[in-house]
Formats: C-alpha cells, sequence, structure tokens
C-alpha cells in the first residue's frame, strides 16, 4: 500500500511527529530535496530506513535538528564552526564534527563513526516536524540509495510509496540539490560535498577552505560515493549537440529536450536538475548534457552530474 500524502498542516505534523517516535518513516520536505525521516536515537528506526533506501550501513546519515543549540548538544563546535552555523543556520549546510558523550545520534546513523553530521532545515514543513517530534531525525534523501534525488513529494511516492508510513507534501524544493557539507573539525573547513553554500560564501565567514577527497570504503559524510544521483538512462556530459536518440538537457539558449535554464540561472538549474533528469529517464536509454559553468553554485550542479553519469 502506497503511504498516505498530507500537506504539512498542523495535524499532518502531529501524526507524522507520532509516527516517528513509534519508529516509523515519513518522506518530509527540505529547501535541499525531501528527506527520509527517522528518530536519530532509535536504531531500529535507522536500520529500517537503511533497508527501505538499499542504502549501505557504512555510508553516514545527516541528522537533521529544530536550532543551532539543539545541533550543539549533538557535537563539538568549534569557536569557527559556530560562527559559520550562525551565518548559514537554518539553511543548506552540514558540518561534520565530533561526537560528544552526550549525543542521541545513534551509533548506527554515525556509521559507527565518531564523528556526526549535523544540519538545521530552513523549509517550514521540515522545522515544523522536527520542533513537533523533540529531537534530531536522520533524513537522507526520500529515494532509492544512489538513485536520483526526489525534489517533489510525488517522486517520493512513485519510488519508495510502499515503503513508507507518511509523506508530508511541501510542494516543489527550492534549492533541488542536496545541502553543501563541510568537516568542521580542523582549524580550516574542509568541503566534502559541493551545494549551494559556495567555497566562497564560507570563507566569508571562516578562511582557509579545503577541498576534500571522496571514500568509497568509509565515507565521512553523505555524498561521497563515486557513482550516486544516478538515472537508468546513460548519460552524456558537455555536450554541445546531442546524438541521434538521445535526449538533450539543455543550459542557456538553444534547442533541448528539456532546459535547466533558458536564461543560464544557475539556481533555477538547480532546481530544476533532480527533477528533469526523472523526466527524461522515462522512455530515454540516453541522455546528453549541455556544458554547465563550473563556478560557484555550477561546482555543485557539476558534481552531481558527474556522480550521476559514473558508470557501475
Amino acid at each position: 500500500m502506497t503511504a498516505p500524502v498530507l500537506r504539512p498542516d498542523p495535524a499532518a505534523i502531529r501524526q507524522a511527529a507520532a509516527i516517528l517516535k513509534e519508529g516509523g518513516l515519513v518522506a518530509m520536505p527540505t529547501e535541499t530535496v525531501y528527506g527520509l525521516a527517522a528518530d536519530a536515537a532509535n536504531a531500529d528506526a535507522v536500520a529500517r530506513l537503511y533497508a527501505a533506501k538499499g542504502r549501505p550501513s557504512f555510508n553516514p546519515l545527516i541528522a537533521h535538528c529544530a536550532s543551532a543549540d539543539i545541533a550543539f548538544g549533538q557535537g563539538d563546535f568549534s569557536a569557527q564552526a559556530r560562527h559559520l552555523a550562525a551565518a548559514f543556520w537554518p539553511g543548506p549546510l552540514t558540518f561534520v564534527v565530533e561526537a560528544i558523550e552526550a549525543t542521541t545520534v545513534c551509533p548506527l546513523a554515525r556509521a559507527g563513526l565518531d564523528t556526526l553530521a549535523l544540519r538545521v532545515p530552513a523549509h517550514p514543513g521540515a522545522r515544523a516536524l522536527l520542533e513537533a517530534f523533540g529531537g534530531p531525525l536522520v533524513a537522507p534523501s526520500a529515494n532509492p540509495s544512489g538513485r536520483i534525488s526526489p525534489t517533489r513529494a510525488e517522486h517520493v511516492a512513485a519510488d519508495m510509496g510502499d515503503k513508507l508510513d507518511l509523506i508530508l507534501d511541501g510542494g516543489p524544493c527550492t534549492q533541488g540539490i542536496e545541502s553543501t557539507v563541510i568537516d568542521a573539525r580542523g582549524g580550516h573547513p574542509v568541503v566534502l560535498r559541493p551545494g549551494s553554500v559556495s567555497p566562497a560564501d564560507i570563507a566569508a565567514h571562516w578562511p582557509g577552505v579545503i577541498s576534500g577527497k571522496d571514500d568509497q570504503t568509509a565515507p565521512s559524510s553523505p555524498g561521497q560515493l563515486l557513482r550516486h544521483y544516478a538515472p537508468q538512462a546513460r548519460l552524456r556530459l558537455d555536450v554541445i549537440a546531442p546524438e541521434p536518440g538521445e535526449a538533450y538537457l539543455g543550459f542557456g539558449p538553444g534547442k533541448a529536450t528539456l532546459n535547466l535554464s533558458p536564461d543560464s540561472d544557475l539556481a533555477e538549474a538547480a532546481a530544476n536538475l533532480f527533477a528533469m533528469l526523472r523526466e527524461l529517464d522515462t522512455g530515454h536509454e540516453r541522455i546528453a548534457v549541455a556544458p554547465i559553468p563550473r563556478e560557484d553554485l555550477g561546482a555543485a550542479i557539476n558534481d552531481r552530474l558527474a556522480r550521476a553519469a559514473k558508470q557501475d
């Protein structure tokens, strides 16, 4: 049976919080993508989440909190990290920090690591649910592991509706790609996954940003696996003109099957990326993607496309 889909009004939020407290799974909207939420303290619920996604248990989860103070009560944030959090929370920036002894995020959610990833989302539906629940919720993207992330409730229902207890429909995600993730444990922030908060944005508040490396065997954060966000169709990137039989995902002026942004707006392209990949993945075996600038938000878009195009 497919999970019910409800708008996140007060009654639905109370229902969702009750489901989560009983160890259930709820899809919640965020400003980045839809998240598959479970009680971060409940190992049984987290195990059910991993099984529902088909996600390897060595891949840690992000714990979402209702406020910075709650996040600071879970992990060890330096003064620089707190300063950065004050600039970007609530919002699409995740911090990897050392877990403190009092953390309620269970070891399974942390993939057995001494670190944990924490974020305070900005979406009002997510914030209402977190406040009603009263503790951290792990919430990876609400899709089968490695596949295209969902940016609308109907994506979640199509991919995982029979594995969830409730889907909260908060409308299309405004950002469209997952949060920026930084390792905030040292003297300089290390970008583990690019997102809409750019290295330049971070450096304005905490100088000395470093680019991290992917880890395929023991990732320290989500989003480090080489093949991720992938459609069934084969992707070919940086294509000026598609070959016969290819759907063309365009960017900027010009003819295309679908266009991420005819006006060459990177924010619009990011918001459209996963939804348009999903649409083209239906009925096409090959997808060609136009070149997209790599500066600013374009770096995050190209990161997602590179992982989606990686062959098994």
